[in-house]
């Protein structure tokens, strides 16, 4: 199991991997939606605000309310951001779960 500070550095290297897309990639998938990833195995949450192509203001938070909801493992977000996983494999095997408009699913896809 990951650890909270690795799941947290994930979050953020995610961030940083969103902030660093090309300007055409970045104006394909912009959107402005609020995002929560929930670790289930460590009863943590994440939030932070996608605009304008990246993942903006990562903070812990409480709640799991946001316009796209993501549930995971610690061990699979760690995996998920370093690209030891395939987003839509673990979509569709429950390892990831998603709440979010097919719109919004769509463009999430391109960014992971």
């Amino acid at each position: 199991m990951a650890t909270v500070d690795e799941c947290e550095a994930a979050m953020h290297q995610f961030a940083e991997h969103l902030g660093g897309l090309d300007a055409e990639t970045r104006r394909k998938t912009a959107l402005d939606r609020s995002v929560t990833c929930h670790i289930r195995d460590l009863g943590i949450t994440f939030r932070g605000q996608l605009r304008d192509g990246s993942l903006q203001d990562v903070i812990r938070t409480d709640s799991t309310d946001a316009q796209i909801r993501l549930a995971l493992a610690s061990d699979d977000l760690v995996r998920l951001i370093d690209g030891q996983l395939n987003f839509a494999k673990a979509w569709a095997t429950g390892r990831i779960k998603v709440e979010a408009s097919v719109f919004d699913l769509l463009k999430l896809r391109s960014l992971l």
